[in-house]
């Protein structure tokens, strides 16, 4: 897989002189780099191995105001090449860029002792061994430290061959599914229009593909490709690469926007990190600390909120979430980078452990808990873990390779194993919408309790309607995952439908003597009407009871299909109505069609019932009304 190696070190300590006697190319290619001597500017050239591969090479500015620059460059680093000049030794930005590509997870790399020609042995041996006490403790501790001069040609091909080897050695950890390339600079090209570069974190990408601009999410096209100044068909991760686009201008993407796949990522305003205080840091990190936060290539404002404390000392390390002031596209396991508002300079950083974080209180134990796990090295746990703290939202397939650093096919083999164990639930297969199994457990329990409750409260309701459940009970809940909690009720036996009527398995309506008795008396009124009922009042004036008192008993036989409500004032037993509804299907299939003066003389009935009954076989969809005269709706 293609490397990147990175330069860090202090202002005018021959970085960039380095880079150009090593590679031939010189990497200040702005007007004001050329006036001043420095570099402001990210850098970029490639060296040729011995091997036939070739290596990207980022240089980076060494001056302080240009820090951050530095930190876009070097966050797609494999490796670095730290630059101290033998006449000067280890200075401040020396210092910082350590604790920069530390922070950045660097963990490889090699030393050049610049300029030698310019001091005698004696002071060479001395800033050696200053160099070698600089970096005890840190990743470049047992790395070759190797003199050089870019004016003399001393001791470059002894680096060049220290570099081959260091990549020939090296594993690159880059993942191959998630296209993701952070920009890092953005031109137009006569010719070709807009063009971006940056460093292929992971993923790959081909000619003609479309993709995103995130966190703004806007279309594009790949229209071309190149590395190391070559037109190329595909890019794989870890190679420097140009992308020629269309449909965008300049104006339309600035440094830190990513391209990436649609859909592939999702932008957030809070992160959940494990953040390293550094020792340096001096004084302690407070809570809602505002502070500037590099991801990527982007530079941007956060504040911090400690979840179990208030103050983070320096040399401490602590689980905490940064809010953001808009939406930014985070990957698990990224590196993030922290400088103070005031003075400037680098203080903390750490990894993404969410980067779809949600907000908690602080001091809550049993989150702080459920957090650790993310920081762990078990991924299928962190897989697991991700799905309880997202609650009954879920997690899509597409969200779950953010939230792990897992490849596609170790992703689906440990949500198989997940699946297996109860401890994840596929409640969305179109979707492949997943939920934590421990957080479907509580909510199918809550579901039941809610039902329970439901009982008790209206003992003679049959139950309640799957619409209503879903409406009460389920409103908070994504759609599918609610109708999932339902059948899997339904399939354990815990719940029973009856039609649209969803019921506890145990419950039976349950009526008082007097209920009893009140029940009985109006349903032997209705049926001894028959097609002429009784009014309601004729009906409930004998028994000494009101509507809103009686009001239970007709929902319950009108639940238990044995009377049928018509309007206000009008039931029909479910026999008598099922005659005249028999009658009307029986006259449309000979006749066709039907008027109220038909509908009378077929029934019998008056006005008084017999335009109620045309209109509510109308509502009941058995027919339409076509003029004046209804028809069979089948028809």
């Amino acid at each position: 897989m293609p490397l990147i190696m990175g330069t860090a070190g202090h202002i005018d300590h021959g970085k960039t002189t380095l880079v150009k006697a090593l590679t031939g190319i010189d990497c200040d290619r702005l007007k004001e780099e050329k006036k001043r001597g420095i570099t402001i500017e990210l850098g970029f050239a490639f060296l040729d191995l011995p091997d036939g591969g070739r290596l990207g090479v980022i240089d980076v500015p060494g001056h302080e105001r240009f820090v951050k620059n530095m930190v876009a460059g070097a966050a797609g680093v494999d490796f670095a090449l730290l630059v101290v000049a033998a006449d000067e030794g280890v200075m401040p930005q020396t210092r910082e860029h350590l604790e920069i590509c530390a922070l950045l997870g660097i963990e490889h790399g090699l030393v050049a002792l610049t300029k030698t020609d310019m001091v005698d042995e004696d002071w060479l041996e001395m800033v050696s061994d200053d160099v070698s006490a600089a970096l005890a403790g840190t990743f470049l501790a047992e790395a070759p430290l190797i003199p050089v001069s870019a004016h003399t040609g001393q001791g470059l091909d002894e680096l060049r061959a220290a570099i081959a080897a260091l990549a020939a050695s090296y594993s690159s950890r880059r993942r191959s599914d998630l296209f993701r390339l952070p920009v890092d600079r953005v031109f137009t090209m006569r010719g070709h229009g807009t063009v971006v570069t940056g460093t292929l974190v992971s993923g790959s990408i081909c000619e003609g593909e479309a993709v995103l601009l995130y966190p703004k999410g806007t279309p594009t096209k790949v229209r071309g490709l190149q590395s190391h100044g070559q037109s190329v068909t595909e890019a794989p991760a870890g190679r420097r690469t140009a992308v020629n686009l269309s449909g965008l201008e300049v104006d339309d993407i600035s440094r830190g926007d990513v391209l990436a796949r649609p859909g592939s990522l999702f932008p957030s305003q809070v992160w959940d990190v494990e953040l390293n205080y550094l020792p340096s840091a001096g004084r302690e990190l407070k809570h809602r600390r505002e502070v500037h936060l590099h991801h990527g290539t982007r530079e941007i404002l956060a504040r911090i909120h400690l979840l179990d404390r208030d103050a983070l000392r320096p040399g401490e390390k602590a689980i905490c979430q940064l809010r953001l002031p808009e939406p930014l596209p985070g990957v698990f396991g990224d590196r993030v980078v922290l400088r103070s508002f005031s003075p400037l300079r680098t203080i903390a950083g750490g990894r993404i452990l969410s980067p779809l974080g949600h907000k908690v209180k602080r001091f809550d134990e049993s989150a702080l808990v459920q957090m650790a796990v993310l920081a762990g090295d078990d991924q299928e746990a962190v897989l697991g873990m991700q799905l309880t703290l997202a609650g009954s939202e879920g997690l899509s397939l597409a969200q779950l390779r953010t939230m792990a650093e897992l490849e596609a096919k170790a992703l689906e083999k440990a949500l198989q194993a997940l699946l297996s164990r109860g401890e994840a639930f596929l409640f969305d297969r179109d979707a492949r919408l997943y939920a934590s199994g421990a957080v479907v457990d509580e909510l199918c329990e809550s579901a039941l309790v809610f039902m329970g409750r439901f009982h008790k409260v209206g003992p003679m309701k049959q139950g309640i309607l799957r619409g209503e459940l879903a409406s009460t009970w389920g409103r908070a809940l994504p759609e599918r995952l609610f109708h999932a909690l339902v059948e899997r009720l339904l399939k354990r036996g815990e719940l029973v439908a009856e039609a649209e009527v969803l019921r506890l398995k145990d419950h039976k309506v349950s009526l008082a003597a007097d209920q009893e008795k009140l029940r009985s008396a109006v349903l032997t009124a209705y049926a001894a009407g028959g097609e002429t009922p009784p009014n309601l009042k004729d009906v409930l004036e004998p028994l000494g009871v009101n509507a809103k008192e009686s009001a239970g008993v007709f929902r319950l036989l009108m639940e238990q299909g044995q009377l049928v409500k018509i309007n206000e004032d009008m039931y029909f037993h479910a026999t008598a109505l099922d005659s005249i509804r028999a009658k009307v299907v029986g006259f449309l299939e000979q006749s066709g069609e039907m008027g109220a003066p038909d509908f009378k003389t077929l029934t019998g009935l008056s006005r008084k019932f017999a335009i109620p009954l045309l209109e509510h076989f109308d509502k009941e969809k058995l027919t339409v009304r076509v003029g004046d005269k209804r028809i069979l709706r089948k028809r």
